[in-house]
């Protein structure tokens, strides 16, 4: 079943409040201050990243604040305040034909969007050319949705916020299921998941040698 946001145009008011929703679900998850401390422990001098999926850009803005120079690819076009310096491509994540120029590439809550088929395509893309790849996405558990259903209400989050939310989690990972739907298994790469207990699938995988 496909999320209501990834049918709206940028600008519609439905699209701007369940994107609110999402700053707010990125804060209580605290997947921003992951994807910092996880880049900033694989992340060589010199090296080039690449957010995939960066939407409206506050996340690869916020990284950049803090020392790491990261470029974005989306659908969606340029943000307004997106950073003079950094590279925007807006384009397929599927059919992009750039990932050459990066060493490490970053998704938050993008790649549980794309069917097994699609995730298996955007591996074969990136591992020729990409050293690492930083996954933070939905857990595929229950007990998720149901917390999304009672809490999400009294926040205030939208109605397709509330529909995305259950599709996200519906369409979550677990296990080893990411880096092994993306290629990126033994012996050539080393991938580490886990789970947290606010519903949360990180991963870090990185080419070995």
């Amino acid at each position: 079943m496909p999320e209501l946001l990834d049918s709206l145009p940028p600008g519609d008011p439905e699209a701007m409040r369940s994107r609110r929703d999402l700053r707010i679900i990125n804060a209580v998850m605290g997947n921003r201050g992951w994807c910092r401390r996880a880049l900033a422990s694989v992340v060589r001098t010199g090296e080039r990243v690449l957010e995939l999926g960066a939407g409206t850009g506050e996340q690869g803005t916020y990284l950049r604040r803090r020392g790491i120079a990261v470029d974005g690819l989306d659908l969606w076009p340029r943000p307004p305040g997106w950073p003079g310096d950094a590279a925007w491509h807006q384009a397929d994540l599927t059919a992009f034909g750039g990932y050459g120029s990066y060493d490490v590439v970053l998704g938050n809550l993008i790649l549980h969007q794309f069917t097994d088929e699609a995730l298996g395509a955007l591996g074969a893309a990136l591992r020729p050319h990409v050293r690492a790849v930083i996954a933070c996405e939905p857990a595929r558990r229950r007990r998720s949705q149901r917390m999304m259903a009672a809490f999400a209400p009294l926040l205030g989050a939208s109605p397709v916020t509330l529909h995305d939310a259950r599709v996200s989690i519906a369409a979550g990972f677990d296990g080893d299921e990411l880096p092994r739907l993306l290629g990126l298994s033994q012996p050539q790469w080393s991938a580490r998941c886990t789970l947290t207990a606010i519903g949360a699938y990180r991963m870090i995988a990185e080419r070995r040698g």
